[in-house]
């Protein structure tokens, strides 16, 4: 997994709002031993295969980011610009004790403009729940900073059962079917609101 590969101009095609549209994977897991790559990877190999949208990966694990608000940090310079510069979201998370890790609290809340009048999608893993009550408290968190959630998610029942000897995940039509749904939800939303940004100028705080 490439952490914070933007890709080579991220900033290509923004004025005209045309282009592949430029999506942002977050890895939303710092924990030792957590299982987020190999989802995320498996995640990343289905965005590959449009041609309808570009990713950029920024996993939480390997930024540097500050537990104090206001602190000045070169890596909130990094990851706001990969952020500002992204049209689409999709956030890759676990759920932990019936909720969202809180290192991913953190990141969200290190940001701001970056979120406003875009998409976010969700993929989800845990045990019974397969990671959704995670995302459903994800789902407030962005809707207070103007972001807009699309419905569909993909989310793994007790995916650690699910994996060949190299530890990458394996799945089903079902999966591949989630993620086929979410991506187009995202593409509709983000290509909308792009437009719709180019057009005018968020101002909903």
């Amino acid at each position: 997994m490439n952490n914070l590969n933007a890709n080579p101009n991220p900033n290509a095609d923004a004025a005209s709002g045309t282009g592949p549209l430029r999506v942002a994977v977050i890895i939303g897991s710092s924990r030792d031993g957590r299982f987020a790559p190999a989802i995320g990877d498996w995640f990343l190999t289905r965005t590959a295969r449009r041609e309808d949208l570009s990713s950029v990966t920024v996993d939480i694990a390997a930024t540097e980011l500050p537990h104090v608000f206001g602190a000045p940090a070169p890596a909130i310079t990094k990851t706001r610009e990969i952020l500002g510069a992204a049209d689409a979201f999709v956030v890759v998370t676990p759920e932990y004790n019936h909720s969202y890790p809180g290192t991913l609290k953190n990141f969200i809340d290190l940001h701001h403009s970056e979120w406003e009048a875009k998409p976010v999608g969700f993929v989800s893993y845990g045990g019974i729940s397969g990671g959704l009550r995670a995302t459903e408290h994800l789902r407030a968190v962005f809707a207070e900073l103007h972001a807009a959630t699309v419905r569909d998610t993909v989310s793994f029942h007790n995916p650690w059962a699910q994996c060949d000897d190299t530890g990458a995940l394996i799945t089903g039509v079902e999966a591949d079917a989630a993620a086929t749904a979410l991506l187009d939800q995202l593409v509709w939303w983000g290509e909308a609101l792009r437009t719709a940004r180019a057009t005018r100028p968020y101002g909903g705080r």
